[in-house]
């Protein structure tokens, strides 16, 4: 259809009784689920954004689409948040009972409220729900606040076989027929989202690296648009570049071609968005802002992991060398980067085969470009140097050459444990395979400015050092191994 299809929208999800019986059960279910940013304190209340049926709660099956802020007490280091509270989009399926298939999916049975006695589910669980999803974009529906774009030169067929991927992950992903796949977003915030915009960018420069959004999920409140979910095709069969890293490392495979190819790629991108969108000079100014909060991450770094203590002022060398050629008046090209770029955002095709991707035959693609989610939207969106892409992809190769998988034949992150004696020189190849493969496409090798690459893979590794410390303790020699090595002195 080429007109906007407009639905009403029923009472019940405006009740005033409707989160208040609603939250006993979203304070059990919510902290347990992966894409929960908020692990580790109480949920102490909710607070209603928006609230939209989908589908008519009083039917046999309701869908109903919430906006919720979850309210919890900050952490000691946490300063106040722009937001009252983290606010996530949820997508409750209703029914009288469940059958056994979406048992897995059961969130309760409210006591009171406008759902007493009924069931609520997480909906993407079921295949009618996610089939209303993907009918909605193909309609351009206006379903209430919820607004449902496509892009009109794609065709998306109906009656695709929708499935919830099961995959550890930020986010929430349908498939569709292995045809397309719907990327729905889990914390909210208001504004351009970039893992809209910058495939969109990239689709009218007609970059084939990225997927070409074929229709995106909004939300229209008090003046502020929301960006929901992203609808992309499905790259069937493709792989992704940690899976394969790790098989060829349980093989004893090289890996240096696909990692040449995987620069290409990557440059390919740059250059496209770089054409796409504007680009700006940093300056002095600029670089001291940059290398104050480098320096200042590693000083709040030091303090929560007292290992990084004598390794300090040789980190903080990297950033000093970068600050000083910046007062000597040097400056750099910042533009729009992935932000958060490693093996796992990029996926390799199954056609051709590994002759293809050493020649950079167009099997390699990068996804997800949504940045690192801990950082406001705004930070998200800033220019920046190139560096910064390809050291997060340098550090992504150091965790691969360091990661064994428990169970043979097992790739998932998740299964590996560190061990820094596995394939000497693996790393080292890639790392300068992917710099070559880079320099290949775009006429500039990353390694020619190497103060700044190391200021930037310094910072990734500070991060690193800090997250494993809280989370995966026996991950921590990974990233330990590259503070020692990016804290001696820069050779001449």
């Amino acid at each position: 259809m080429s007109e906007a299809v407009t639905r009403s929208v029923h009472s019940a999800s405006t009740s005033p009784g409707l989160l208040a019986s609603l939250d006993p059960l979203l304070r059990e279910w919510l902290p347990r689920q992966r894409w929960f940013a908020g692990k580790g304190r109480p949920v102490t209340g909710f607070s209603l954004v928006s609230a939209t049926e989908v589908l008519p709660l009083n039917s046999k099956l309701g869908l109903l689409h919430l906006l919720v802020r979850a309210h919890q007490p900050l952490v000691p280091t946490q300063s106040a948040p722009s937001h009252p509270a983290d606010c996530y989009q949820l997508l409750l399926g209703v029914r009288e009972a469940l059958p056994p298939r979406l048992a897995p999916a059961l969130i309760g049975r409210p006591a009171q409220g406008p759902l007493a006695g009924r069931t609520v589910y997480e909906a993407l669980h079921d295949a009618r729900p996610a089939d209303v999803l993907l009918e909605a974009l193909r309609e351009r529906a206006r379903i209430g606040e919820l607004r449902f774009e496509r892009d009109t030169r794609q065709e998306i067929r109906g009656n695709l076989v929708p499935r919830l991927m099961t995959a550890e992950q930020s986010n929430s992903s349908l498939v569709y027929g292995d045809t397309f796949i719907l990327k729905l977003l889990r914390r909210i915030v208001p504004g351009v989202n970039p893992d809209l915009e910058l495939p969109l960018a990239l689709a009218r420069e007609g970059c084939p690296r990225v997927p070409a959004p074929a229709g995106w999920m909004l939300a229209d409140l008090a003046g502020d648009t929301y960006v929901l979910g992203v609808l992309q095709p499905f790259l069937q069969g493709a792989s992704d570049g940690w899976d394969l890293a790790l098989r060829a490392l349980a093989k004893g495979e090289d890996f240096s071609g696909e990692a040449r190819a995987l620069g290409r790629a990557t440059a390919e991108v740059h250059m496209a968005l770089a054409r796409a969108l504007p680009a700006v000079t940093m300056g002095r100014a600029q670089m001291e802002l940059l290398t104050d909060g480098m320096t200042e991450r590693l000083e709040t770094a030091v303090q929560s992991v007292p290992a990084l203590r004598p390794y300090a002022p040789g980190l903080r060398s990297a950033f000093d060398a970068l600050a000083d050629l910046a007062s000597e008046g040097e400056t750099w090209t910042a533009q729009r980067i992935h932000g958060d770029l490693h093996l796992g955002q990029c996926l390799r095709s199954p056609s051709g085969g590994t002759s293809h991707a050493s020649s950079g035959g167009g099997l390699w693609s990068l996804i997800d470009f949504e940045g690192e989610p801990a950082k406001s939207l705004a930070e998200r969106r800033l220019p920046q140097p190139t560096a910064r892409d390809v050291a997060g992809m340098l550090r992504s190769f150091d965790y691969a050459a360091h990661s064994r998988p428990r169970v043979p034949g097992s790739t998932r992150t998740g299964d590996a444990t560190s061990d820094l004696s596995v394939v000497p020189g693996w790393a080292d190849a890639c790392r300068a395979a992917y710099c070559s493969g880079y320099a290949e496409a775009s006429g500039r090798d990353p390694r020619t400015d190497p103060v700044l690459l190391r200021a930037y893979e310094t910072d990734k590794a500070i991060y690193e050092v800090v997250y494993e410390a809280r989370h995966r303790p026996d991950w921590l020699p990974v990233p330990m191994a590259a503070v020692r090595r990016l804290a001696l002195p820069e050779r001449p």
